[in-house]
């Protein structure tokens, strides 16, 4: 399978395939990610689902999710045995372990994953899912020619709290990332006054902004009634509409292949 060539903005032609092979028990389900986060939704009238980079990189993989709760608990040792790791449904194998000590507790990943030549996958942790008491460690791997597994590492932070990886969890989120793509960046920081046009946009954008926000402080009724600016949101930058502008996202979920 070749890769195929992605314009900025624009959807491939035909699919890019991504391929999960079953080597091990189900202990893990794979889906795309979605775009809700239940302590966003908690927040006062949900403010944080107006943060639209937010709800990008919500969706920006697919998730591996837990088939049963876990509970870890780490004594702050480094030793193996200095984490405890519990399965809360009966009879079923744990599937993580105390492998590398130090509190860290490692997930087996139930598939061997491949994508086309030239794309890696980011392994990380469920974007923007915190959990009190643990952090996902994040790494990437060459899954174009590599024929090992890998496993998603979680670091726990605190000694003595028990910490519970709940029933349809996501653990674990895949990105793939072409190779090498970022080595071919040159970064530069230029002053802003050199791109003028770019300074008298973002000077209008920057006054606008201050302008809302001192209506919103004093009441003025179309603040109080819009609540929150919208312009990026709906892609205006800072008069027309962005055309390759995104607002979701639509991931192919996993389907069964041959």
């Amino acid at each position: 399978m070749t890769a195929v060539p992605f314009q900025a903005g624009s959807a491939p032609e035909a699919p890019i395939h991504l391929i999960a092979y079953r080597v091990g028990p189900p202990t893990l389900d794979l889906c795309s990610a979605p775009i809700r986060r239940a302590w966003m939704d908690a927040t006062p009238d949900r403010f944080a689902n107006r943060c639209l980079p937010l709800l990008i990189a919500n969706q920006s993989g697919w998730l591996l999710t837990l088939r049963h709760s876990v509970r870890a608990t780490w004594d702050g040792g480094t030793y193996q045995d200095a984490t405890v790791i519990e399965i809360l449904d009966p009879d079923e194998p744990p599937p993580a372990v105390s492998h590398f000590g130090s509190g860290i507790v490692t997930w087996t990943i139930p598939y061997l994953f491949r994508t086309p030549p030239g794309w890696n996958l980011l392994v990380r942790g469920p974007a923007n899912e915190p959990l009190d008491g643990a952090h996902a460690l994040e790494g990437i791997v060459e899954t174009d020619w590599s024929s090992a597994t890998f496993t998603m590492n979680w670091k726990l932070t605190r000694p003595g709290f028990p910490v519970v990886f709940e029933k349809g969890q996501p653990i674990c989120m895949i990105v793939p990332q072409r190779r090498a793509e970022l080595e071919g960046f040159d970064p530069m920081i230029v002053d802003l006054e050199l791109a003028p046009n770019l300074a008298e946009e973002y000077r209008e954008w920057r006054s606008g902004r201050a302008v809302f926000l001192e209506d919103l402080r004093t009441g003025a009724r179309a603040a109080v009634r819009q609540k929150w600016q919208r312009d990026y949101f709906r892609g205006i930058n800072p008069d027309p509409i962005e055309p390759e502008h995104q607002t979701k996202r639509s991931l192919r979920a996993f389907r069964e292949g041959s």
